[in-house]
């Protein structure tokens, strides 16, 4: 294993990426800007919190260390992986204001070497960004060119918050968008030594590489929402239960369970913004993205739909309990959170509310304002709730039963989005259960359907 590997950016996906190699056996160094972490590397610590990243990087000492300085970290590695920060701008694309700066650097320090070296670009871009936005920087810095002293390549993850590491070392694929056949087979052959499932490659043309990487989000999100908006249509029909529509549906090959699941919605730091970008993209290349921007409209108005269906019992002064304040279970992350964006609707109607969520309490009092009261444990937070929403399936919530609801002696009502508590534990005179994607109301949708369809032996269905 003679490769070294640079990793420029020790963020949450950065520095999971250099333990992860360092933990295949291969001798990686890490870039940041910032100095602390930059330190907590060295000192055999986590920069950021990510699961098992700490264990990782203590394990793997020995080949895993951290400068400030691309032209060090360039010149003891073969290949480098970029991973920073390319966020969101008015616009709705994907600014390389940090990216450009990062490949300054590294073409400065490729002026000076003089060995091939393999440049890959991680972060997630729109197409066109890497050779006709990024490269110029490349080669004029370096006063090289590309494909006869460096290779070029885009190359992004396809990971999860709170499962980097596992789905970094075992992808279902891997993008490889390749200025020329060599820098490709050069990362091909990385992947194959680094990843632990033997993952196939996809080999490609960079533009199409960041076309495919913004498009997986883009269609991952359209099935969540579709299972959103089916969901709805179950609550109204006799019956209706979103979990049994969803496993029959994914189970034609043709569709697939995963993802397929109702519930509040997604969030998070990619998923929201990468129906906005290719929106972008769309209109910017002249043409149509109806079906991203319609399940980005969709999912940003879930949290509105809710409370509209909660007006009848908000009352100013009530107490409401809002359980899951991360986008999703085991992340401290809230970027574009679901349950945040429930408490704040929730506060603006003069309801008080208290939250609670396992990871994420930091992160969403600063976020909160004082707005909202964020809670140290799930029973306190409970002990003076008339109405309770689970926002998030975290495994915490999964044993609550009637009994801890009604602490305070007065009826409360419990809204779970997820259907993750046993029903049979529910039953109790002061707590009304509401499942959304369930029919709770059957006489109404009994006689709905019956309406619609009282005069289809004469006339046929409208």
């Amino acid at each position: 294993m003679d490769t070294a590997y640079s990793v420029i950016g020790l963020g949450k996906l950065g520095a999971s990426m250099a333990a992860a190699i360092a933990k295949r056996g291969f001798n990686v160094i890490g870039v940041d800007v910032s100095e602390r972490a930059v330190k907590r590397l060295n000192d055999g610590h986590a920069p950021v919190q990510e699961t098992d990243l700490e264990d990782i990087i203590a394990a793997n000492r020995m080949r895993l260390r951290a400068t400030m300085s691309h032209r060090e970290a360039i010149f003891e590695s073969d290949t480098t992986f970029v991973i920073v920060p390319t966020p969101s701008d008015e616009q709705g694309a994907f600014s390389l204001q940090y990216a450009s700066w990062a490949f300054r650097e590294i073409g400065k320090a490729l002026q000076e070497k003089n060995r091939y070296h393999n440049v890959v670009l991680t972060s997630t871009v729109l197409p066109g960004s890497t050779r006709f936005g990024l490269l110029p920087i490349l080669e004029r810095e370096s006063r090289k060119r590309a494909g006869a002293d460096f290779g070029l390549c885009y190359s992004p993850e396809f990971i999860a918050l709170g499962s980097v590491i596992r789905d970094f070392l075992n992808p279902d694929f891997c993008l490889i968008g390749e200025y020329d056949e060599r820098c490709g087979g050069a990362l091909q052959k990385s992947y194959a030594q680094i990843m632990e499932n033997h993952a196939p490659c996809k080999r490609m043309s960079i533009e199409n590489a960041e076309l495919t990487k913004i498009s997986v989000n883009t269609y991952v999100t359209t099935k969540i929402t579709f299972a959103n908006m089916l969901s709805e249509l179950c609550e109204k029909i006799p019956g209706g239960d979103i979990d049994v529509v969803t496993d029959a549906l994914g189970s034609d090959s043709r569709i697939g369970i995963k993802y397929l699941k109702g519930g509040l919605g997604y969030g998070g730091p990619c998923f929201p913004r990468d129906n906005v970008a290719l929106g972008y993209m769309a209109r910017t290349l002249h043409c149509g993205a109806d079906i991203a921007e319609a399940t980005d409209g969709f999912n940003r108005r879930l949290p509105k739909r809710f409370i509209d269906r909660l007006l009848a019992i908000l009352t100013p002064g009530m107490t409401a309990a809002v359980l899951g304040l991360a986008y999703k279970p085991y992340s401290h992350v809230i970027e574009e959170s679901q349950g945040v964006a429930l408490a704040l609707a929730l506060a603006k109607h003069g309801v008080r509310v208290l939250a609670y969520d396992p990871l994420a309490q930091e992160t969403a009092e600063t976020e909160l304002g004082g707005k909202v009261m964020v809670m140290n444990s799930m029973k306190s937070c409970l002990s003076q709730a008339d109405l309770v929403l689970i926002a998030t399936p975290d495994p915490e919530f999964r044993g609550l039963a009637a009994d801890d609801f009604i602490t305070k002696g007065g009826p409360v009502t419990v809204v779970d989005f997820w259907r993750i508590l046993d029903p049979s534990t529910m039953q109790h005179g002061l707590v009304r259960y509401v499942p959304v994607g369930r029919s709770s109301e059957e006489d109404e949708n009994k006689q709905r359907l019956s309406r619609l369809w009282e005069s289809a032996e004469t006339i046929g269905p409208a």
